[in-house]
């Protein structure tokens, strides 16, 4: 028996996986001056801003509540649990809707979108910080030039932080 099958069918098996990875279909969003991209498959809609009902004593990053197809959804200011300022909200921001499971809900308020990708566009690139924002998967460049974080809202989702809403 001939070593080198097992490693080439390893091989093709990794080049598989490296392609469906490029492949991926992500949403680009913008947030404050920030570029995003989002994996598709974590986003299960996207809305405009309805009026939220208000919770009190929360994080200044928690905006309130919407009930979306008799689901809550509790709405956070991305910009804001990423670090950065509060931008103001227009026309064009939009709530992005992920749920990891069946119990967890969470809507995501981004600024702008920039339309639907694939990660092939981009080129990775080595982080240019020590530490990547939470929910940070890698940095990318577009032909352009651009920065954009690849980001994963069922990460933030599941951070003990964003479960964390009281104010303390």
């Amino acid at each position: 028996m001939s070593t080198k099958k097992p490693q080439q069918t390893l091989n093709q098996k990794k080049a598989s996986t490296d392609n469906r990875q490029t492949s991926l279909a992500v949403l680009g969003v913008a947030v404050g001056e920030d570029r995003y991209l989002v994996p598709m498959t974590e986003v299960s809609e996207v809305i405009t801003i309805p009026k939220l009902a208000h919770v009190p004593l929360t994080q200044p990053w928690f905006l309130g509540l919407v009930n979306v197809r008799g689901n809550f959804y509790g709405i956070t200011d991305l910009g804001v649990y990423l670090g950065k300022d509060s931008s103001p909200f227009n026309q064009k921001s939009r709530i992005l809707l992920a749920s990891p499971t069946d119990k967890l809900y969470g809507g995501f308020i981004v600024n702008s979108m920039l339309g639907i990708r694939s990660l092939a566009e981009f080129t990775p690139v080595k982080a240019v910080r020590k530490k990547l924002p939470q929910g940070a998967i890698k940095p990318y460049k577009d032909a352009e030039g651009r920065l954009w974080q690849e980001l994963s809202l069922f990460a933030l989702i599941r951070e003990e932080k964003f479960l964390q809403i009281a104010r303390g």
